[in-house]
């Protein structure tokens, strides 16, 4: 991002000094955004900082989707970024002390003891200091404006929350949850009736009194032999189909059959139900305040960019900026 005159925005030209000799270096102009520009280096290293983001988190279908639209929606990001900053200056707003406070937190919770042990550790990750820096600095000035215009002016009403919990009572009920012991025997490597004797064998032990537990122990091939027998819980929805399904019939206490999942047989019991439930409002409170304050404060925001964006000299110059 850089100054330059509206009068002259359509050719920016930077001489520079090039083994003892003068050279004309023309700068193509994406946009202008009030009194600054975006050049198109400007937008080529953001297009390239976010494309190498995306290829670290993701790949195939799924990254060609976000790519896609990351870079849709660029080069707006990047004027709408400018004109919070611009803001942020208008207003005479400092992030200084802001930044010393985060830079000192992510110091201390990366055990960091150093500005140059962060620079060094920064460095490894591909990243300059002061670049950083600049970059935490202009984030923290954007969201002081977003504080300033939006969100410290949203206010919720008791009746909004309530109103809220009586047309939503879907999304605070409480699923049915099943805790479970489990004792598992793998089917690779043993014929049919090498499998169906390990089983009754188990069941014999089972009818004679031993505990699921004990015999998970001794007998299971799967990670809860180590726990004894403890699967964990489960709500509704989580379980594979043909295990909960077995489980649903189950009163506490009681044992499933012998279930076969792929290339082995469960044996389940439930040690525990809880009922599915709907959250009390006063449970229920918090959340939806906090749901409630996101959507006003991001509609807010909205409405906000283009108040901004109307009273703001914008000129696109190169739409597709990657366009040859």
């Amino acid at each position: 991002m850089r100054k330059i005159s509206v009068a002259s925005f359509f050719v920016l030209i930077i001489s520079v000094t090039l083994f003892g000799s003068w050279q004309e270096v023309v700068e193509e102009i994406v946009a202008v955004v009030n009194e600054d520009i975006i050049t198109l280096s400007d937008y080529k290293n953001e297009h390239d900082n976010m494309y190498e983001l995306l290829r670290s988190q993701l790949s195939g279908e799924e990254f060609d989707k976000q790519y896609n639209q990351m870079k849709k929606e660029l080069l707006n990001t990047m004027i709408t970024n400018i004109l919070l900053l611009q803001e942020a200056k208008r207003k005479g707003f400092d992030a200084g002390e802001q930044v010393r406070l985060q830079i000192e937190n992510i110091k201390k919770e990366n055990n960091i003891n150093s500005d140059e042990d962060l620079r060094r550790a920064l460095q490894q990750q591909g990243l300059v200091y002061e670049e950083w820096v600049t970059s935490l600095a202009e984030s923290i000035l954007r969201e002081n404006v977003f504080y300033d215009e939006v969100r410290r002016n949203v206010v919720i009403d008791d009746s909004e929350v309530v109103n809220y919990y009586k047309l939503h009572p879907e999304e605070f009920t409480e699923p049915v949850e099943y805790t479970l012991k489990a004792l598992y025997i793998s089917a690779e490597g043993r014929s049919e009736e090498e499998v169906e004797a390990k089983k009754r064998e188990i069941d014999e032990k089972i009818q004679a009194g031993e505990k699921i537990a004990d015999l998970a122990g001794q007998y299971s091939e799967g990670p809860e032999k180590e726990s004894q027998g403890d699967l964990g819980s489960f709500k509704k929805g989580q379980l594979e189909a043909t295990l909960e399904q077995a489980v649903e019939e189950l009163k506490v206490g009681d044992m499933t059959p012998w279930l076969n999942i792929r290339s082995g047989w469960y044996l389940l019991k439930l040690e525990q139900k809880k009922e599915s439930r709907l959250k009390s409002f006063e449970e229920a409170r918090r959340g939806i305040e906090e749901r409630l304050f996101n959507q006003k404060s991001q509609r807010g925001l909205q409405d906000y960019l283009s108040r901004l964006r109307e009273r703001s000299y914008i000129k696109i110059l190169k739409p597709n900026p990657l366009d040859m």
